[in-house]
């Protein structure tokens, strides 16, 4: 793993963070709705990347690929949350990244890379439930001074079922990132090991 991690610092391991980070960021740009949770929740494919760097790289490699890729949003978008957005979304982008990598390090297979992808989907999942919970939602109502069942209202305009912050939790932003979680993952399967050997190449 130190050895592993030495390698990180090498010139070519710099440019290919660098060239995932860049990807990883076009693809943020990129976002769309889901149809049962408000429209403040845009899906992205930005994890994409980072999975495919932490698998070839290591975990340290694809965390740095999140921070690169956070770092870049913020001076191409700016924020709107004072960080506290960019911050949950670099967490949560190392709940799924980190596991996967880890065991997928320990052991170089198909079954390891989708255990470590299931392992980081329910990371996922748990982490995204809890930061919105008790960061992001009453972070948000504050800014802008708006009571937090007025967010809580938005969920119900998409979903009936949503009537408090907990069935807002678990019917907007527990299935939102359960989503999101599975689709980078399917396509983190289909792609790397097309994509292995280049960034493997001597």
């Amino acid at each position: 793993m130190a050895e592993r991690n030495i390698k990180l610092f090498q010139p070519r391991s710099i440019a290919q963070i660098g060239v995932l980070s860049a990807i990883a960021t076009i693809l943020m740009l990129f976002e769309f709705p889901l149809w049962f949770a408000p429209n403040f929740y845009k899906m992205d494919l930005s994890e994409l990347p980072v999975l495919i760097g932490g698998f070839a790289m290591g975990p340290l490699a694809g965390v740095m690929i999140e921070l690169i890729k956070i770092l870049l949003n913020l001076v191409i978008n700016g924020t709107t949350t004072g960080g506290v957005g960019e911050l949950a979304n670099f967490i949560l982008g190392c709940a799924i990244v980190l596991p996967a990598a880890i065991l997928y390090q320990r052991h170089k297979c198909k079954k390891y890379a989708c255990f470590g992808l299931g392992i980081g989907i329910l990371c996922l999942v748990l982490f995204g439930c809890a930061i919105n919970y008790f960061v992001l939602l009453p972070f948000y109502a504050t800014v802008f001074h708006m009571p937090l069942q007025a967010l809580v209202q938005m969920g119900t305009a998409v979903n009936p079922a949503i009537h408090d912050l907990w069935s807002f939790i678990l019917l907007a932003v527990a299935p939102f990132n359960l989503v999101k979680g599975i689709l980078v993952s399917a396509v983190t399967m289909l792609l790397y090991k097309r994509v292995s050997p280049i960034l493997h190449r001597n």
